[in-house]
Parts: structure tokens; C-alpha cells; sequence
């Protein structure tokens, strides 16, 4: 009966943090693939050089910055799989969602430009109250916002 009484008392956080993680990273993701539809015209690369070859009218760097923290579910299941071993795919989605998030305010942040080169994403563990327990990961994309030179076009020019 003990071990019921233990098995319910550990079970039903890792379930709720199962549903509401999946929910709340899927309405997450939705989000994401929306904003990234509405950056489609604004291209960014790891490139060091301008993709096209117009006048620069000036240049600034950007960053975006985002904080995701790690559900229940995503703990047990690495603690799980820490025992035998092998990817953590829990985490890769956390990873992955993380830097769409830092790479969209990055390009949100610079209304008007033309392109973003040389991105750069830095990722950062924030470890918890106990020492080697990571409860949130931080991920930085930065780059140099370029903005070229406006040519008006005379009336009458076709």
C-alpha cells in the first residue's frame, strides 16, 4: 500500500507536468511558425558578407533573447534517460523552440532592415537552487542589422 500511496504521489506531477508542458509547448510552437510566416522577407545568415550588393545606409547590432524553463516532464524524462543513456529528445525540443524564439525578436527588433548577417546564437544553462540542476535554458542570437540605401524612383519612370 506504501508503495501505491509513493508511486500516485510521484506520478501525478510528472502527468501534469506531461499535459501542461505539451499544451503550453505547442500553442508555443504555433506562435512561432506564425511570426516566422511574417519574417519570410527578411532574410538572416550566418554569412559575414551582404548577400546583395546594394549601398549600405548604416548597419547596427541586434540581439533577441529568450528564457524557456524546464517542465516536470522534461526533468523525469531526463533523469530516466540519463540512466541508460542515449539523446534526449525532450530537451532537443526545448533547444529547438529556444532559438526559433531568440532569432525572431532578434529580427522583430530591427523594424525596417534589410537583412541580418553574421548571427551568432549563444546558449546558456540556468542552473536552480541545488547545486548541477539546471531549471531553465537562456538562448542569445545576435548579428549586425543591415539597411540599404532607399533609391527613389522619379514620377513618370517606369
Amino acid at each position: 500500500m506504501e508503495y501505491l500511496i509513493l508511486l500516485v504521489f510521484w506520478s501525478v506531477p510528472v502527468v501534469l507536468g506531461y499535459v501542461f508542458g505539451r499544451a503550453a509547448e505547442s500553442r508555443h510552437y504555433r506562435s512561432i511558425h506564425a511570426r516566422e510566416k511574417a519574417q519570410l522577407q527578411m532574410p538572416a545568415t550566418s554569412l559575414k558578407t551582404l548577400l546583395r550588393g546594394a549601398d549600405v545606409a548604416r548597419s547596427e547590432l541586434v540581439t533577441g533573447s529568450v528564457v524557456i524553463s524546464i517542465d516536470y516532464f522534461k526533468k523525469a524524462a531526463s533523469a530516466l534517460r540519463s540512466l541508460v543513456g542515449g539523446p534526449v529528445k525532450s530537451y532537443e525540443t526545448l533547444l529547438d523552440r529556444a532559438k526559433r524564439e531568440a532569432i525572431l525578436r532578434m529580427k522583430e527588433g530591427c523594424p525596417g532592415a534589410d537583412e541580418i548577417i553574421n548571427i551568432r546564437l549563444e546558449t546558456m544553462p540556468l542552473a536552480g537552487s541545488q547545486r548541477g540542476q539546471v531549471t531553465s535554458v537562456e538562448v542569445l542570437a545576435y548579428g549586425t542589422a543591415i539597411y540599404y540605401v532607399k533609391h527613389e524612383v522619379p514620377i513618370g519612370a517606369a
